[in-house]
């Protein structure tokens, strides 16, 4: 295991994450639970065959963030419409697609402390699964009466596809900048969170300047969310993980503090980091993870991930005041609150 957080930090402890969540949650709670049945009732409508492969892979409650704000983002424009409930089911079934595909590709076993599909079932099978869950969840899409939904919610299935392709074909990429590090962050994971906002705010006729505002808002927020995870995968505990830790680095996936660290060495240092990178040995692995969090990388990305989130809440001063808006801005504290303890 690596090095845990320092119970000395600019936190002294971690906060619960799933209550802060909750809390953050509680002017959506009911609708968010009517989503949740929704989400799982969707298993139904596949065939009887296939039917408990779907019901397994969308079980797993998470925390539903992608849901959450698209019904926040409606009530902080307007009102929570029908509509607003299908957009909630129609990104989580988006992101379960994804997830079940992200686990193939980083032979994963777990999620969640749960067996992955492709665990259980072989990549055969949990291919073609993450497929019909893509594919349902355009139909379901195509069911809104303005084209513009469908449009956008495959527009951002496609740039999280993408993000994922692009990421995969630059594992063990030592020419990876930190500008390619981003774009690949605000496909793979800032696309859904931007367009739940988005759409939240366009089903209620928000004017273009706060639909833009929304979008980057979800941009940042979904960026500075897997910026903290990369964080985590190097300098958190192994148990609130629910991982272990530097799986990222072990696959070749170079995230923000290794980036740093390699952009801030000298050139004999940096040829010798890359080879150690490149070996991918367990030992050598830890050390370049101590090397990253004593040189200050952890702290810079962390400062990075916080000032994104800064930005976010920047997006917010357009909306009326409301619990909505308090809720979205306190999404952002959460996070920085979740973040800010991992800066060593």
């Amino acid at each position: 295991m690596f090095r845990t957080v320092n119970s000395s930090t600019e936190l002294e402890t971690p906060p619960d994450k799933s209550n802060a969540l909750k809390q953050a949650f509680e002017p959506v709670r009911h609708a968010l639970e009517s989503v949740e049945s929704r989400i799982r009732s969707q298993a139904s409508s596949f065939d009887p065959s296939v039917e408990s492969y779907v019901a397994y892979a969308i079980q797993s409650s998470g925390k539903r963030l992608r849901p959450a704000l698209a019904l926040l983002a409606g009530g902080a424009t307007g009102a929570i419409l029908p509509d607003h409930h299908n957009l909630a089911v129609v990104v989580e079934l988006i992101h379960a697609a994804t997830l079940v595909h992200d686990d193939i590709l980083d032979e994963a076993d777990t999620r969640r402390s749960q067996p992955t599909a492709n665990a259980r079932w072989g990549n055969a099978l949990a291919v073609l699964l993450g497929d019909s869950l893509f594919a349902h969840s355009l139909k379901l899409a195509s069911e809104f009466a303005d084209s513009k939904m469908c449009r956008r919610l495959a527009e951002a299935a496609r740039e999280v596809c993408s993000g994922e392709v692009i990421q995969s074909k630059r594992r063990f990429d030592l020419q990876l900048s930190v500008s390619d590090y981003f774009r690949i962050l605000e496909m793979k994971t800032g696309a859904l969170f931007a367009v739940a906002t988005e759409l939240g705010g366009f089903l209620n006729g928000a004017n273009e300047n706060t639909i833009r505002n929304l979008h980057t808002f979800g941009l940042r927020l979904g960026t500075a969310y897997q910026i903290y995870d990369d964080c985590l995968d190097l300098a958190g505990d192994e148990t609130h993980a629910g991982k272990t830790l530097g799986t990222d680095l072990r696959r070749g996936k170079l995230t923000l503090p290794v980036l740093h660290l390699l952009e801030t060495s000298s050139p004999t240092e940096r040829e010798r980091l890359s080879k150690l990178i490149l070996a991918g040995q367990e030992d050598e692995i830890r050390s370049l993870v101590e090397q990253a969090i004593d040189t200050g990388a952890i702290r810079f990305t962390v400062t990075t991930g916080r000032n994104m989130l800064a930005e976010a809440k920047q997006m917010l001063e357009v909306l009326t005041p409301s619990p909505y808006r308090d809720s979205l801005n306190s999404l952002c504290l959460t996070l920085d609150s979740m973040i800010a303890p991992l800066a060593l």
